[in-house]
């Protein structure tokens, strides 16, 4: 039996900018939810790795796709509750605490792999030790001191977490983060809070107890801690088992503890969508068009008035300038389909997650198949993982810099600083002249291409193309 609590009664609610005070009101306790009782017809007791969205689709099961961003995505929570053995054992094999034991043998530091926290009055009480974490301390800070273990990142070491968001960066086309949380019974990690990610939950072992508060900033760009007498009371209270998912948007106020007289819990937090927004989008791409546009057109280049900056508040004629500048841009964005630079779309290739693979990982670094040529079909191989952009040659550094095309892709990433704020120091990709822009979009767009069709001026320049793919891993011949 599958139990969804698709808390509908946040549906026809406004969200309030601040919620009223515990105590106020008419309402008294958590709003009861609408349910869904359905048999799992036949569902896999297990995620469908076959693809990205075959992945999420077996993630959200028996939540449908279309459904789910049609009536939750950036709205509102979804939890799932699922009464199916063969998952939660599954879950179960994800992370638990006895994996500790091995991991810290490995080298964990207190920090930047591990947290030791207990929500205290309110607050979050840190526990860290200095320097390399050892086993011993942390079990006892654990049993004695009733700590959550917050685990950063295990996809750096768990195979099957790698796997998951692996295939969920490939979905979402964003970052995808998780965090596990080990809580004894009684206790609570952390205070009410809100996230600045989108955030799935899968509850791995134990139980664990949840409340869910109206947002006081809906999808929020920043987390931050609530006060417990400004959030007012929870307007849904549930429990979740092994093999239950949770979902809900960011800027979604949110506490949990393990219920008292029960094990420990374990879950883990896979989390999205940090700094990706339209606005983010837009900051992202104004300034390549503003660039673009100050090229053709002298009105852009005209100096500010003297002592502009001076001013304690911008003028009104300045003003208007500006607006008129923002409305130019608007118009030249609409009437373009020039691949506009994007440092979004260069920092999410450069710091995701390598393509999941089992053995040595050959197939990423060494070339393989035929050598393409000429009277050759090739097609693009981990597409996913690959982006297209046009940007300044940024091999010169003087005043007469070209466009070019870029290409980057994650097959050399290094999954050991995934998500740990180290970028990597070397961006994997190739650099072609403008000219090759639409040959390029060809192999991108095509189930395969004939070499010889590509739109290139000569053949040399179409077989030196797909030599260079080729040898990147980026292509094969059919």
């Amino acid at each position: 039996m599958v139990c969804i609590s698709s808390l509908l009664c946040l549906a026809d609610r406004t969200m309030p900018k601040k919620a009223k005070p515990a105590g106020t009101g008419k309402e008294e306790g958590p709003v009861p939810c609408k349910q869904l009782k359905m048999e799992a017809a036949g569902g896999p007791s297990t995620l469908n790795f076959n693809g990205p969205s075959s992945l999420f689709e077996s993630l959200i099961s028996p939540i449908k796709t279309e459904t789910f961003f049609k009536e939750f995505w950036e709205q509102k929570p979804l939890i799932i509750q699922r009464d199916d053995p063969a998952l939660a054992t599954y879950y179960q094999s994800l992370f638990k605490l006895s994996d500790l034991k091995s991991l810290c043998s490995r080298g964990m530091y207190y920090g930047r792999d591990i947290n030791v926290c207990r929500c205290v009055n309110g607050k979050k009480k840190v526990l860290n030790k200095d320097g390399k974490v050892h086993f011993l301390q942390l079990r006892k800070d654990f049993d004695h001191k009733r700590a959550t273990i917050q685990f950063h990142q295990p996809q750096r070491f768990k195979d099957e977490l790698w796997k998951i968001q692996e295939k969920l960066e490939c979905y979402f086309g964003s970052l995808v983060g998780s965090n596990v949380y080990m809580t004894p019974a009684g206790s609570q990690g952390l205070p009410p809070h809100y996230d600045d990610v989108e955030v799935f939950i899968l509850q791995l072992e134990g139980e664990k107890h949840w409340r869910l508060y109206h947002p006081t900033v809906p999808l929020a760009r920043q987390y931050s801690v609530e006060a417990e007498d400004r959030i007012g009371r929870p307007t849904h209270e549930f429990t979740l088992k092994p093999g239950d998912l949770l979902y809900f948007p960011r800027g979604t106020i949110h506490q949990a503890d393990t219920p008292p007289g029960l094990a420990h819990s374990t879950h883990v937090t896979i989390s999205t969508y940090q700094n990706h927004s339209w606005g983010d989008f837009l900051l992202d791409t104004i300034s390549g068009l503003m660039l673009d546009t100050a090229e053709e057109d002298m009105a852009f280049r005209a100096g500010i008035p003297r002592q502009l900056l001076l001013q304690v508040e911008t003028t009104a004629v300045a003003t208007r300038r500006l607006s008129g500048f923002l409305r130019k841009l608007a118009d030249r964005l609409e009437g373009t389909d020039v691949l506009l630079s994007s440092d979004m779309k260069k920092d999410f290739v450069l710091n995701r997650l390598p393509p999941y693979y089992e053995g040595d990982g050959a197939e990423l670094s060494t070339p393989g198949g035929q050598m393409p040529r000429l009277d050759s079909v090739v097609r693009l191989q981990f597409k996913d993982h690959v982006i297209l952009t046009v940007g300044l040659d940024q091999s010169r550094s003087d005043e007469t810099q070209d466009k070019m095309v870029y290409v980057y892709h994650s097959l050399k990433n290094r999954r050991a600083l995934h998500m740990m704020g180290k970028e990597e120091t070397e961006c994997h990709g190739l650099r072609f002249p403008l000219s090759h822009v639409d040959a390029l979009k060809q192999i991108w767009t095509s189930a395969a291409v004939s070499v010889k069709d590509l739109k290139l001026t000569t053949d040399e320049e179409k077989e030196s193309l797909v030599l260079s793919l080729w040898t990147e891993c980026l292509i094969q011949v059919v």
